[in-house]
């Protein structure tokens, strides 16, 4: 009996082991069939050899004047082209005693945009033409300057070469353009014998207005404005601010000339209306580009007249690629250094700045012209 339990006992563990061989052959087998054996990968194709001569060169941002077929500058995700205008700059420099240094090279010169150095693509000192405007202060303060001071617009005129053009308004209570441009020497002369003085004195409204005429109207690039006033600013309805945005736009030279009677007494706060007036033209003279004149007598302004026309028509210009080449819109400070080669000190003048601005921007841009 025992010997029949032990010959079930092995065939049970018999039975139980083949039915556990069973059950893991039927588990492959339906694994198999659900797992397919899957393709052989293509092996990856190896990258093609570096050939300079084959690959494609890498170029840096457009310039106006680039060869047609260079490509924009490439940044990681994105292509983006840049077209980075030259920048020109009409430069005066003088010493200590305000007299033109004409001898200073390339090498003289230092230009930063936004407090960054920038690389001078050229130097060069000629004279080129003008579109410049005659604007006189005809408020009745002036009445006993009119005649020296129209004199002196008629030296200006006089001094025109064939290529020049000038336009002539004056400002009492409103600005008002007298005669448009113009190469008519004669027709200018008239214009300037047909102002009288009357009523209150718009300064500020007179020099945006004819600013925003002379870049809208001038055609040749160097542009200026010669502004004879006594300075005391009483009517506008602009104030200074919206002024230098203006020049900054319109990128005009200013040159003024103020008749400013420094005899009259201090205010409560102790400066004289003729300081703060001399201040301001200083100010408006000096964020252009220009410069400020103030004759104490009217016998000086034939002088005057003929170191303004020098000083317009001979500057130098200065003219580089800027390392930002973005047309964003915003505004670039400038400064411009120069340094003699005999030792002497010297101060160069040029405008602020100015906008980068795309070509949409520069079409949209509002103006404030002088009435006709």
């Amino acid at each position: 009996m025992l010997q029949s339990w032990k010959n079930r006992m092995v065939a049970r563990r018999i039975l139980s082991r083949a039915m556990v061989v069973a059950l893991v052959l039927l588990s492959i087998k339906a694994g198999s069939a659900q797992d397919p054996p899957k393709p052989p990968q293509p092996k990856p194709t190896p990258p093609p050899t570096s050939n300079p001569s084959t690959q494609p060169k890498k170029q840096g941002p457009v310039r106006q004047g680039a060869q047609a077929d260079q490509q924009p500058t490439e940044t990681i995700g994105e292509a983006i082209k840049f077209e980075t205008e030259l920048v020109l700059l009409d430069v005066s420099v003088v010493d200590q005693n305000n007299t033109p240094i004409f001898s200073l090279t390339k090498e003289d010169f230092t230009v930063f945009e936004d407090k960054v150095k920038q690389d001078l693509d050229n130097v060069s000192r000629e004279e080129v033409p003008l579109s410049f405007g005659v604007v006189i202060d005809t408020s009745g303060s002036m009445r006993s300057k009119l005649q020296t001071v129209t004199d002196a617009g008629l030296s200006l005129i006089k001094q025109m070469r064939p290529n020049d053009e000038a336009f002539v308004a004056e400002f009492k209570d409103t600005p008002e353009l007298v005669q448009d441009f113009s190469r008519d020497q004669r027709e200018l002369e008239e214009a300037l014998g047909e102002l009288y003085t009357s009523g209150g004195t718009s300064l500020l409204d007179a020099i945006i207005a004819t600013a925003d005429y002379a870049h809208e109207k001038g055609k040749q690039r160097r542009k200026a404005l010669v502004v004879i006033t006594d300075g005391l600013e009483k009517n506008s309805s602009v104030k200074e601010k919206e002024v230098m945005e203006a020049m900054k736009e319109d990128e005009v030279q200013v040159y003024l000339v103020g008749f400013i009677n420094e005899d009259e007494p201090a205010g409560a706060f102790g400066r004289s209306p003729a300081k703060r007036a001399k201040e301001l033209l200083t100010r408006l003279a000096e964020d252009s580009g220009g410069r400020a004149f103030f004759p104490k007598e009217p016998s000086e302004m034939a002088g005057i007249a003929a170191q303004i026309a020098k000083d317009m028509r001979t500057q130098y210009v200065l003219s580089y690629y800027p390392s930002n080449p973005a047309r964003d819109g915003k505004f670039r400070t400038v400064k411009v250094t120069a340094t003699a080669k005999d030792g002497r000190k010297v101060f160069a003048r040029t405008r602020q700045g100015y906008y980068a601005k795309g070509d949409r921007e520069q079409e949209t841009s509002p103006k404030r012209a002088p009435k006709s």
